[in-house]
């Protein structure tokens, strides 16, 4: 039986059918039997009235959506740029939250008092009750407080609003971290891939442990001055200190979007925080993973320390080559030309959005992280799939991806919003809370500057100083962060995580994004660049510039990639025929398409043409 993840405790639980349930426990104590008319009767109106407020809950959330598209157009209309969308969407799920907690009155159908019963091995996730040789199946909803005994149907309602935590892993955030992925401007990129990876996983961990061993003296402090409640140990100091270690700059980048800010900044930005999300989720999966043996399950212990980096190590390593290898795939799919499905753009988009969706599905069901398999998957698809796709299915899959991730992305401020009043197990702990604060920019700090300066030891175009303020500035928590902490809220520890989880990332989206563009100002930093500014048209001078800027082992890659990878999964870059050997001639000639032929002669046509034009304008000022 598989152990319920959510807020639940040891003493008294609510439990589906609640109508049917009273009937049965009033039946029992007066030594009665409530009648099979009874049952389907009450069976029939909860069903009813479920189906009612579960109406009512999405076109809540609908609503919710729909006010903050509206008010963003008014702020794009009017260029306001102190509040971004995502900060208007939890401005508006506090407000509703606020209504449905405290503006909608309890009215409540239990007031018997609930049958005792007592479980040996904690709470079960179902439970069956034999009444009088009929079984009746309950399942597990929740803990509620002694004093909100009598107001059920409120904490159901409030209950109800709050989504099942693997809503937003299998169905929120694979649109928003595949478009992530999707959406790279590829070039300042891949120049700056060496720094991003440095950034996300080496200053990640740092953060990590930076964060996880401050909490672990403000835990010791909230004990000796009596704030602390129940145990909260150090594997889950560490733990807080990696799901907040994911980075979600989502407000200053969309800033940076409209004000056409210095490209290589945007890059190592969202570079950081995209890679970051995924090292933060399989290293918060890694510390779980840490049991040492024995009865000290909490105490240091080699063994089970190095276990957790193999775990790390797996899991990273097998969700990205899942990743790869699904886009690999769907590019060969869409390449052979058997398939036809350029002929049919509907279809082939429908199969783009599956397989790509598929790939978390199936990374998750393997045991490892569809974030990490879904965001390379993304990448994979954009430098390969995307070649081969018919012009109007590259629109639609751009477009779909575009409208499911602002939707999605929308959708989970407003529910952070709405969670810091529909939730009913919320632990606020000032000292916590303000060690919390503390601790964030000091890991923050010590992941920038100090490796900011080793990069710079080795790289060509250095980091600035204003880019590192800027980067240290923009270290905004947002959805990765509380998707993780609202995971698992089952201990007085994660409780208390999810509540300051919630605090931070409130204040980082309020204050640090609506600060963005004063901070731009402020840094000196360059706006109005077009990124495609010293962008050649050819993928040959695309891919010598790129090779130039790029560090020696990526340079290998892409090598290898243009004249063997990218012939044979798509109709672009040089024939194999021109890139192989002379005696894999045959099979260069049939695992190269007709259409890469065509884009060849087309490329060599506009050079030739745009050579021909700069000729004529020369020629014409030469008298």
């Amino acid at each position: 039986m598989r152990r319920y993840r959510g807020s639940h405790g040891a003493r008294l639980g609510v439990w589906r059918m609640p109508l049917v349930f009273a009937v049965l426990v009033t039946g029992l104590s007066s030594g009665g039997k409530a009648s099979d008319a009874m049952e389907e009767l009450a069976t029939e109106k909860e069903a009813e009235e479920s189906h009612r407020q579960d109406s009512v809950n999405l076109l809540t959330f609908i609503l919710l959506l729909t006010l903050t598209i509206l008010t963003i157009w008014l702020f794009k209309h009017r260029r306001v740029r102190f509040l971004h969308e995502t900060g208007l969407a939890m401005i508006y799920g506090l407000l509703v939250g606020v209504i449905l907690r405290y503006g909608i009155p309890a009215t409540s159908y239990h007031n018997q008092t609930p049958l005792s019963c007592s479980l040996k091995k904690g709470p079960a996730s179902t439970l069956l009750l034999n009444v009088s040789g009929k079984f009746f199946e309950y399942s597990l909803k929740g803990e509620i407080n002694l004093k909100d005994i009598h107001n059920v149907e409120q904490n159901d309602m409030l209950r109800k609003v709050t989504f099942d935590p693997e809503v937003f892993f299998n169905i929120l955030l694979p649109p928003i971290i595949f478009h992530a992925g999707y959406s790279l401007k590829k070039r300042h990129f891949f120049r700056n891939l060496g720094s991003i990876l440095t950034y996300a996983f080496i200053g990640t961990v740092v953060s990590c442990f930076v964060i996880g061993n401050l909490m672990y003296g403000v835990v010791k402090l909230m004990q000796v001055t009596g704030q602390l409640l129940d145990k909260v140990y150090y594997t889950d100091c560490l733990f807080f200190g990696a799901i907040i270690s994911a980075t979600d700059p989502v407000t200053v980048l969309a800033i940076f979007n409209e004000l056409h800010a210095d490209g290589d900044l945007y890059a190592l930005l969202f570079g950081e925080s995209v890679m970051n999300d995924a090292v933060a989720i399989v290293l918060s999966s890694s510390i779980v993973a840490y049991q040492p043996s024995g009865a000290n399950t909490h105490k240091f212990d080699a063994s089970a320390l190095f276990k957790s980096i193999g775990v790390f190590i797996g899991i990273f390593s097998g969700s990205f080559v899942m990743g790869a290898a699904n886009g690999v795939v769907t590019a060969l799919i869409s390449f052979t030309s058997f398939t036809k499905l350029h002929c049919f753009p509907l279809l082939e988009t429908a199969l783009f959005f599956l397989m790509s969706w598929s790939t978390f599905l199936l990374a998750e069901a393997c045991g490892f992280t569809g974030v990490v398999a879904v965001l390379f998957c993304g990448i994979t698809q954009a430098h390969y799939t995307h070649n081969n796709l018919s012009e109007e299915s590259t629109k639609r899959t751009k477009q779909l991806f575009e409208v499911l991730h602002f939707l999605a992305e929308n959708f989970i401020f407003s529910y952070m919003g709405l969670a810091l009043f529909t939730f009913q197990n919320h632990v606020f702990s000032p000292i916590f809370i303000i060690g919390a604060f503390i601790a964030i920019f000091i890991g923050r700090a010590l992941n920038i500057y100090p490796l900011s300066f080793l990069l710079n030891l080795g790289r060509q175009h250095k980091i600035s100083g204003n880019f590192q303020h800027m980067m240290m500035f923009a270290g905004l928590r947002g959805a990765m962060a509380f998707a993780l902490a609202i995971r698992d809220t089952a201990t007085y520890a994660r409780q208390m995580m999810f509540s300051t989880t919630l605090l931070i990332v409130f204040f980082t989206v309020w204050v640090f994004g609506g600060g963005t563009t004063p901070m731009l100002s402020w840094l000196h930093i360059r706006v109005g660049v077009d990124p495609d500014q010293d962008f050649q048209p050819t993928a040959d001078s695309f891919q010598s510039r790129t090779k130039q800027e790029s560090a020696w082992f990526f340079r290998l890659w892409y090598t290898f990639d243009h004249n063997y990878l990218k012939p044979i999964l798509t109709h672009s870059g040089p024939p194999l025929t021109s890139t192989l050997p002379s005696y894999c001639g045959p099979l260069a000639s049939c695992l190269t398409s007709p259409q890469a032929y065509e884009v060849i002669n087309l490329s060599i046509l506009m050079t030739t043409d745009a050579n021909a034009s700069q000729s004529g304008a020369y020629s014409c000022t030469i008298p």
